[in-house]
């Protein structure tokens, strides 16, 4: 069987990507190297240097015939999407349109889509955030990788084709980018080994649902047959403090310096995690690494 990873030379689809292979799918990575890096992609795969705004992603699936396509690809700074929203919404909305689109042309068996649970609910209405959760989303970010989901429950009502939607939460791990726009667990790693002052953004007490981008793998291979027309939270469940987070990779990494402070970034939401009950239900997901043993093995990872 094989399937087409697009995002597939960044953080969490080069991860994904090597999952699959070990599971034994020949893996086609489709991605335009704007924020993935090529180092990442596993040298069993076969990579396109390719756009997924552009006609060429047609010709790639013209070519490999995917069965199963899994779509990381996406413009992913809450920052950047508020400074750059016609941007941010060309990738995430026309972007992941086209990626439907050809999944329904050349008859994909099934297309999981991920988007983000830290971003589509905006700022709770109750907590832990469930699926049926209204989505109020205060950034652009937010709405425009919601709406592709929309287009999904449309293109399975008109056509047939299979989904399953996983809205991620803050996930960090090995290959998150340290010099990135997003992932504060990375950024703050790379001040703490490099020496540098850790700024953090506003008071600090903003609370996200961290997982280790291992479990949210597991949540991929899970998904390939499993779960067809749902949407899943993919979380731990309970918030942890972006101080917290300072603290215990300050204790992790030796690092020397205190903290200073700077003003919030506009459209993030201040407390955010999720309810993966479905998930566990459904896939029979859950997660397994603990939040220190993450940090650890991530902090190991960006020392060697």
């Amino acid at each position: 069987m094989k399937i087409l990873v697009t995002g597939g030379a960044g953080f969490i689809g080069s991860n994904v990507v090597d999952a699959m292979i070990d599971a034994g799918l020949e893996v086609v990575v489709v991605d335009d190297l704007s924020t993935g890096r090529e180092e990442n992609v596993n040298p069993k795969a076969k990579l396109y240097k390719v756009d997924i705004r552009g006609p060429q992603l047609e010709e790639v699936f013209e070519r490999e015939r995917p069965d199963y396509v899994d779509h990381h690809a996406a413009q992913i700074s809450v920052r950047l999407s508020v400074q750059e929203p016609m941007k941010d919404a060309q990738i995430n909305v026309l972007g992941s349109l086209n990626v439907i689109e050809c999944c329904r042309k050349y008859n994909v068996k099934n297309l999981i889509y991920i988007s983000t649970g830290g971003a589509v609910y905006g700022e709770p209405v109750y907590l832990p955030c469930d699926e049926n959760h209204p989505v109020v989303p205060i950034c652009h970010y937010g709405a425009t990788k919601h709406t592709p989901e929309h287009y999904l429950h449309i293109y399975r009502y008109l056509y047939g084709l299979n989904y399953v939607v996983l809205r991620y939460p803050n996930v960090y791990g090995p290959r998150q980018d340290p010099l990135g726009e997003a992932g504060v667990v990375a950024i703050f790693i790379g001040q703490m080994l490099r020496g540098e002052q850790v700024i953090i953004n506003g008071s600090g007490e903003q609370e996200r649902d961290f997982v280790y981008v291992g479990d949210c793998v597991r949540a991929n291979l899970l998904a390939l047959d499993r779960g067809d027309g749902e949407i899943y939270n993919i979380g731990c469940g309970q918030g942890t403090s972006v101080n917290e987070i300072y603290a215990r990779l300050k204790k992790i990494t030796g690092y020397a310096l205190e903290a200073k402070y700077g003003p919030p970034k506009p459209g993030e939401t201040f407390r955010i995690y999720l309810d993966a009950s479905k998930a566990e239900r459904e896939l029979g997901w859950q997660p397994t690494v603990s939040l220190d043993e993450g940090l650890r093995r991530t902090v190991d990872f960006f020392r060697t």
